[in-house]
C-alpha cells in the first residue's frame, strides 16, 4: 500500500487487490460530510473471446477473454462513495472477515 495525495491535496491509498486490479482508498472532496471513495481504479470491461469477433474484435484463440474498449464518452461507475455511517456500519463485518473468514 502507498499512501499519497491527490493534486487538490486529499489523502489517497493505492493498493492491489487480489487478482492484481489497481485499487485506491480516497477521501472525498465532498463538502456536506465526510465520505471517502473505495474501489477498482479501471472497470476493465472485458467480453468472452467466443463472443468478440461479432463486436469487431481480435479473438485471439478464441478462450477466455478480451478487452473491450469503451468510447471515452462513456462513464463506468468503479468506486463506492460512502458515508462516515456507511463505513461505521460495515467495519463489524470486515473485523468478523478478519478474525473467522466469513461474513
Amino acid at each position: 500500500m502507498k499512501t499519497t495525495r491527490t493534486p487538490r491535496g486529499f489523502a489517497k491509498i493505492d493498493f492491489v487487490d487480489r487478482y492484481g486490479a489497481a485499487c485506491s482508498l480516497q477521501k472525498s472532496s465532498l463538502a456536506t460530510e465526510d465520505a471517502v471513495w473505495l474501489g477498482v481504479n479501471n472497470a476493465s470491461p472485458k467480453i468472452k473471446a467466443s463472443q468478440a469477433a461479432a463486436h469487431g474484435l481480435d479473438a485471439g484463440d478464441g478462450t477466455g477473454w478480451v478487452e473491450f474498449p469503451i468510447p471515452q464518452e462513456v462513464s463506468l461507475t468503479t468506486k463506492m462513495h460512502l458515508t462516515k455511517e456507511q463505513v461505521v456500519e460495515l467495519l463489524p463485518h470486515l473485523q468478523r472477515f478478519v478474525e473467522s473468514g466469513e461474513i
